[in-house]
């Protein structure tokens, strides 16, 4: 899989590209990724990206110019390309599966007080990672760049995928490593017994008894086998 970002602060990305599963993607031949200076593509004497809206208003627009032939020279006809956007689709886990089947994905960064209008019109869709404002496109491109590579085969060990959080639309059971008493907290005794059938049993319970108290809306719309269903009312009982 190929990423492309298109951006006006390449540096940005020099640490995200170089550490942890990013880089070790990339070195193992599972994603390659590239940024592109939109300002390498202006026009102008200044090499400037920008100007003034028209109708007035505060800060400066991102030109058409510059994005769009950016946009044109890194695109093939196996690219899908997205604007970094409030209006996008609101990034979750079943986007991010879904953007993993593409051969190519275009990220385009906006900054200022962002792109022009007609942009959309070169473009197959626009993405979100949440209802807050950033300064620009770049972080929200860094979070879908990462989310896309952990889910390619070859990032990351495949079983370490299955229970994470919003894998299965459930939150993550809570995890635990030596020493087994801390200053007075102790690890769950099933996590020392060995027994792996009971060790399951208590991860899966203890992943509802999470979602069910963090993040519930997760559970209205889920169906659940018998086994989470009788988990679930045990939960229900004892917190009564």
């Amino acid at each position: 899989m190929k990423i492309t970002i298109l951006t006006l602060f390449p540096e940005m990305y020099e640490g995200f590209l170089t550490t942890s599963i990013i880089s070790r993607a990339q070195k193992k031949g599972v994603v390659d990724i590239e940024t592109i200076n939109i300002r390498d593509y202006t026009l102008n004497k200044h090499r400037s990206v920008d100007d003034t809206p028209y109708g007035g208003g505060q800060g400066m627009v991102m030109a058409c110019q510059p994005v769009v032939d950016a946009l044109q020279a890194v695109k093939t006809a196996g690219s899908r390309s997205f604007l970094m956007a409030p209006f996008g689709t609101v990034l979750n886990q079943k986007v991010v599966r879904q953007l993993a089947k593409e051969e190519h994905l275009i990220l385009i960064c906006g900054h200022y007080e962002g792109l022009d209008q007609r942009i959309e019109n070169f473009v197959d869709g626009a993405l979100s990672i949440g209802d807050y404002i950033l300064t620009g496109g770049e972080l929200a491109s860094m979070v879908i760049t990462d989310a896309v590579t952990r889910t390619l085969e070859g990032a990351i060990v495949e079983a370490s995928q299955l229970d994470e959080s919003f894998e299965n639309d459930l939150l993550e059971y809570p995890q635990y490593t030596k020493p087994d008493n801390f200053r007075g907290y102790t690890v769950p005794e099933v996590l020392l017994s060995g027994h792996h059938k009971n060790i399951e049993r208590f991860r899966l319970k203890e992943s509802l008894r999470r979602t069910r108290r963090f993040r519930p809306d997760l559970l209205q719309d889920r169906p659940l086998s018998e086994k989470e269903a009788q988990l679930l009312q045990e939960i229900i009982e004892e917190e009564k």
